[in-house]
């Protein structure tokens, strides 16, 4: 049977500054797709601050047109989660673009110096450079993410990943 691990066993310290940068489509859509569930992000914020300092939490949302999305905004608000909105693209062919990677990038090495620890709550195994990244620029990234929907090269880039279960869903 394993140890049971502190949260100073895997580099988790009250004093650390934290950024949380959630990749809300990604998420959303491994929730759904995984247990037919929404995220609870009341919770996840929970697991990812983890007694820490948080400094920023930042929502990174893709509006479509047919998707009213002001109720769940004001409630990310209302929890103290800034919100980055931008609409989907829709291409001539009829095909649609709508990711923050470019963006959630940016932020995460705009925010490198400010903060102790970089959480990224996504599995899109596009933002390994990035992880490497911040490594290289002396922050402990952490990866929150559920696991059958997380690029093995991300897990294993990041100092740390937390795998998401059930603790993070809605129960309506």
């Amino acid at each position: 049977m394993d140890e049971m691990k502190t949260p100073s066993d895997i580099g988790i310290l009250e004093d650390q500054r934290i950024a949380i940068l959630i990749d809300v489509q990604n998420m959303f859509y491994s929730a759904l797709n995984i247990y037919k569930k929404k995220l609870n992000f009341e919770e996840l914020l929970k697991v990812t601050i983890r007694g820490r300092r948080p400094t920023r939490a930042i929502a990174y949302i893709v509006q479509s047109p047919e998707v009213d999305q002001s109720k769940f905004k004001d409630f990310l608000l209302s929890i103290g989660v800034e919100i980055k909105s931008k609409k989907l693209k829709v291409r001539p062919d009829g095909t649609t673009k709508g990711d923050w990677d470019m963006g959630m990038a940016i932020d995460a090495i705009n925010l490198a110096q400010k903060v102790d620890v970089i959480a990224l709550v996504s599995g899109d195994g596009d933002f390994v450079a990035l992880v490497e990244k911040l490594k290289a620029l002396g922050v402990r990234v952490e990866v929150y993410s559920f696991p059958s929907s997380t690029a093995d090269e991300l897990r294993d880039s990041a100092d740390y990943h937390h795998p998401l279960d059930a603790e993070v869903l809605l129960y309506s």
